[in-house]
């Protein structure tokens, strides 16, 4: 989170967001947050979520068209953590912060369950997993924003994607590999069964699994128009991250996922063979993000440091981040 945002947050900013949102004093408790105030609340006897965020880093128009397309999401059928509105009926409530800007605090439904463990990923859990973004994916080929100025940003807007302006002058090579990638990337088509509204850090730390097998999706925050395979590509690289055979998981866990995604939604296996680059976009962004957040020469979080580890060399030189021919995942994406 950016300083100057934490620097004008006060308790009567979070006592304003209560007020709106009708939350007693006695029902809220303070969660972890990376750019947001992410708070649990009671009311009426349900759970809740109040993000309290700041239109240096997103509009009131963006975040109302955030919680729109959860909403759309979910009226569709998708699992996902609805968006409620407040006391007086808004998605979003701006509140001065004295400062020329506005706190810019929003509620949601609390998923039932909690975060998967480790070796929870049975075969069944996957396939569902997969079938959540399959049905959010074929639901946005048709939600259109009801006003134009909610639209969420493109995939490559400087807001959602910092890697130029963040990283330091020695890092080079690795800004070479960025611009070679995007001009990759861009030169792409985009097509209304390929392209559309996708979640963008649809993996395991944004959903929780209810003691039926329900997953339900949250934090929407990064929502933007791209490629629906960079959705699927993004869940792989943070599920992948750890394992000491990349592509011996890759074929086990793609295969069931998209078994699960294929039953709900129809995708070109074409666009398998760019999941190695969207693979690197995510790899090349998170590098970023860590520099931009962290001493980097100095990291303290163990995740941060064991990702760090090595990447700038593997960056540099072009390694891929799973070594692994997609093309041959054919079949269970187009249920042969």
């Amino acid at each position: 989170m950016k300083e100057r945002i934490k620097e004008r947050y006060t308790q009567s900013i979070l006592k304003e967001a209560m007020q709106r949102y009708g939350i007693s004093d006695d029902r809220i408790r303070l969660l972890d947050g990376f750019e947001s105030f992410i708070y649990e609340f009671e009311r009426g006897g349900r759970d809740y979520i109040l993000r309290v965020g700041h239109s240096l880093r997103r509009s009131v128009s963006l975040i109302r068209g955030e919680l729109d397309w959860i909403n759309y999401l979910a009226k569709g059928g998708a699992s996902v953590a609805a968006g409620i509105r407040s006391r007086q009926g808004s998605l979003v409530e701006p509140i001065d912060d004295g400062q020329g800007g506005q706190f810019l605090a929003s509620a949601f439904e609390k998923a039932k369950g909690t975060s998967p463990r480790s070796g929870e990923w049975t075969p069944p859990l996957i396939e569902r997993y997969g079938g959540l973004l399959g049905r959010m994916h074929a639901l946005s080929k048709h939600y259109r924003p009801p006003q134009a100025e909610w639209k969420r940003p493109q995939w490559n807007d400087p807001e959602m994607l910092e890697v130029e302006r963040v990283l330091p002058p020695a890092e080079e090579p690795v800004l070479e590999r960025f611009n070679e990638l995007m001009e990759r990337l861009q030169g792409l088509e985009r097509d209304g069964e390929s392209y559309g509204l996708i979640h963008q850090d649809a993996h395991g730390g944004n959903l929780f699994i209810d003691q039926a097998g329900q997953i339900t999706l949250f934090d929407f925050d990064d929502c933007a128009y791209s490629w629906y395979m960079n959705d699927i590509a993004i869940v792989l690289f943070y599920a992948a991250m750890w394992e000491e055979d990349p592509a011996g998981f890759t074929h086990q866990f793609m295969s069931h996922f998209l078994r699960g995604y294929s039953r709900e939604n129809r995708l070109d296996p074409v666009w398998l063979r760019e999941i190695p680059h969207f693979l690197k976009l995510r790899e090349i962004d998170l590098y970023a993000v860590i520099h931009r957040s962290f001493d980097v020469e100095n990291l303290q979080d163990p995740w941060c440091a064991g990702y760090m580890r090595g990447r700038r060399e593997r960056l540099k030189d072009g390694v891929p981040y799973i070594d692994f021919k997609f093309e041959t995942l054919t079949e269970f994406l187009t249920g042969d």
